[in-house]
C-alpha cells in the first residue's frame, strides 16, 4: 500500500488500527498532509516496531 492509497483510506485503517490494538489514541493516529514519516514514527514507538514492520501492519488491514 502506498501513501496515496494510505491517505484515501486513512479514516477506516485509523479505526481498524486503534481495534487492533487499544494503546493508539486518535493523537497517535493524527494524519497530516506531508506529515506520514511522523506517524509511522508516532506508530513505531507505541508499537515497538520497526518501519518496515508498521508498513506491513498497515499494509495487512
Amino acid at each position: 500500500m502506498n501513501i496515496t492509497e494510505i491517505k484515501g483510506n486513512w479514516n477506516e485503517l485509523k479505526g481498524k488500527l486503534k481495534q487492533k490494538y487499544a494503546t493508539l489514541t486518535d493523537d497517535d493516529l493524527m494524519f497530516a498532509e506531508g506529515k506520514e514519516d511522523e506517524v509511522i514514527g508516532r506508530l513505531q514507538q507505541k508499537l515497538g516496531k520497526s518501519k518496515e514492520e508498521v508498513h506491513k501492519i498497515i499494509s495487512d488491514l
